[in-house]
């Protein structure tokens, strides 16, 4: 089994590289680099080519410590909230409509599975992750499930990820196929499509610059976030560190200079990957057996929760008789995050919407994790 940490970082970052392969050049596009990643570094690890959970190591402890708050922090630099009202006041409006209903429905889904009594300590970390996830995206579900310390959890988090992404695939499907039912017989002209620089920036030109002033901003960033957050806890009061270093990220999000620094979501992304990666070293099999009945009880709680998001969505926009396919891409723009917001747009032919779906999707970054957190406090005993 590998013992060196350096050989073992590498192993993950080959994993990484390994599974954005696999997702460009393989059936398995369907299934996304995250949840690839994982089941890639399962293998290793149950295979015994590298440490698992139960024997843990340096380097599994300080992605969890350092990196994931970091890949947080990266990706939530890109969030321009000044450039939010480009959206729109009834594609701002679904979204904010579809972030309380994400939360309701959370609710709703606790209540019919028990969820209780069926994830005990775990009940509230899992509300407010699927809280989080279904208001912007996978940012939140991470930042959650580092405060409540659950990648420790490695079965139990490879579930929550699976179903995450079974459910995320299928809304997909359920956003492009509620405008074509309920679409109005006029003609909708889409407006001019904005310039695409501002929607996708799928590469990025970084420089030593750059990356330096990212690196240097990340490392004070996370050194503050802890400073404050102990200051914080020694004077009475409990504020999660992630939740400082997210308010943090999305202040700095608005000093133009920092918002165009180009690197930040390549670095924000390669570190989520590892981060998961680490994750897929914990599933061990031989635990396999403890979630037992918890698939599907997570199944049938996305579920309702999804299905509560969606009547309360599509319904409040068909009773306000306003556009379908922009409650659509708001919708998925929670459900999903931005990059989906704009899939589905793309796939509506509605190219007036990419813009909009992005930057609400964009707000769902910052404000889902506050969502996450508020909704766990609420169901915490």
């Amino acid at each position: 089994m590998m013992s060196s940490p350096l050989l073992l970082l590498a192993i993950l970052c080959g994993s990484v590289v390994l599974s954005e392969w696999l997702v460009r050049r393989t059936f398995l596009r369907h299934f996304g680099t995250a949840l690839v990643v994982i089941v890639v570094v399962a293998v290793w690890a149950n295979l015994g080519l590298i440490p698992s959970a139960s024997q843990g190591s340096v380097v599994y402890d300080g992605i969890f410590r350092y990196l994931a708050p970091l890949s947080i922090f990266y990706l939530l630099l890109d969030v321009n909230l000044a450039s939010i009202r480009r959206a729109g006041a009834p594609m701002l409006g679904l979204f904010v409509l579809g972030s309380a209903a994400t939360a309701l429905g959370v609710f709703a889904g606790m209540f019919v599975v028990d969820g209780p009594t069926h994830f005990g300590e775990f009940y509230p970390a899992i509300s407010g992750m699927f809280t989080g996830t279904y208001t912007g995206g996978s940012v939140n579900y991470n930042a959650i499930a580092i405060h409540y310390d659950m990648m420790r959890e490695g079965i139990l988090y490879a579930g929550m990820t699976a179903v995450d992404n079974i459910i995320t695939a299928v809304w997909m499907v359920v956003t492009l196929a509620v405008p074509l039912l309920f679409r109005r017989r006029d003609v909708i002209n889409p407006g001019p499509a904005e310039a695409t620089e501002d929607v996708e920036r799928a590469t990025e030109s970084v420089s030593v610059l750059s990356i330096g002033v990212l690196l240097g901003i990340g490392f004070l960033s996370l050194a503050a976030a802890d400073g404050l957050a102990t200051a914080l806890e020694n004077g009475g009061l409990n504020v999660p560190s992630i939740l400082v270093l997210t308010t943090i990220a999305l202040l700095l999000a608005q000093v133009p200079a920092l918002h165009r620094l180009a690197g930040g979501q390549v670095v924000g992304l390669f570190f989520v990957y590892l981060f998961l990666a680490v994750i897929g070293a914990f599933c061990e099999l031989a635990a396999l057996g403890q979630i037992g009945d918890l698939a599907w009880r997570l199944l049938f709680m996305v579920c309702v929760t999804v299905v509560v998001h969606g009547t309360i969505v599509f319904g409040g926009a068909r009773l306000m008789k306003l556009d379908m396919d922009v409650a659509a891409v708001a919708s998925q723009a929670n459900i999903g995050g931005s990059s989906s917001s704009l899939a589905l747009a793309k796939s509506l032919n509605r190219m007036d919407l990419y813009l909009p779906g992005i930057l609400v999707g964009s707000l769902g970054n910052g404000l889902g994790t506050y969502l996450g957190f508020l909704v766990a406090g609420l169901v915490a005993p």
